[in-house]
């Protein structure tokens, strides 16, 4: 037998068709509308992730250029610590070859008694007075108990133990203690500077009564 479907029936089936319809795209949005509100809070987050990257690099560096001031300043200490002796700039008059002074009295080892005459010789050189710039020219000094030469790259110093002949004198006489003395000569150029290399004669050693 052949059901017979009423118009009501029909109606009804109709109606719930446009239901079950509604439902399926309200069931489809929800996804979407989930999908779209997680894009959301994800670009959120990664914007909030770059702007913390970009201070976290603004803020170190300072740090990175912290080392770059710590050399300077090492740099400066190096030049400080780097401070040497400026030289003279003195030029030392150069000496012939065999150039040489002598005490030609009192000999080495004599017993004498003050005061003491003393007298010089040169050898290979002429005797000029200070001041006088002339070629393998010098004059006396007479080093007395010194046990240490003096600076031969500055103008020999006046004192009790170096005495200066300036005026080309070639003797003297010299008041000694009693007891042991040393005598050396050392002959400077016309600025008192000893030459290159320096003329000396030999140390002696003599005994005041």
């Amino acid at each position: 037998m052949t059901p017979v479907h009423s118009a009501a029936t029909f109606s009804d089936t109709a109606a719930g068709l446009h239901w079950i319809q509604l439902i399926k795209e309200k069931t489809m949005r929800i996804p979407f509308q989930r999908s779209l509100l997680v894009a959301v809070i994800a670009s959120t987050g990664l914007l909030q992730a770059c702007s913390d990257n970009s201070d976290g690099k603004e803020a170190a560096a300072p740090a990175a250029d912290a080392p770059a001031a710590a050399d300077h300043s090492n740099h400066m200490n190096t030049d400080d610590s780097a401070t040497k002796p400026a030289a003279t700039g003195i030029v030392r008059s150069p000496a012939p070859e065999g150039a040489a002074a002598e005490i030609v009295s009192p000999t080495n080892g004599a017993t004498v008694s003050s005061p003491v005459k003393v007298v010089f010789g040169l050898e290979g050189m002429e005797v000029a007075p200070a001041g006088n710039e002339q070629k393998n020219s010098g004059h006396h000094h007479l080093l007395i108990d010194l046990d240490t030469m003096p600076n031969m790259d500055m103008p020999l110093p006046a004192n009790d133990q170096v005495v200066h002949f300036g005026k080309g004198q070639t003797e003297t006489e010299l008041e000694l203690e009693p007891g042991t003395h040393t005598l050396q000569l050392l002959l400077g150029d016309y600025r008192h500077v000893p030459h290159q290399p320096p003329v000396t004669s030999e140390k002696i050693t003599i005994t005041v009564e």
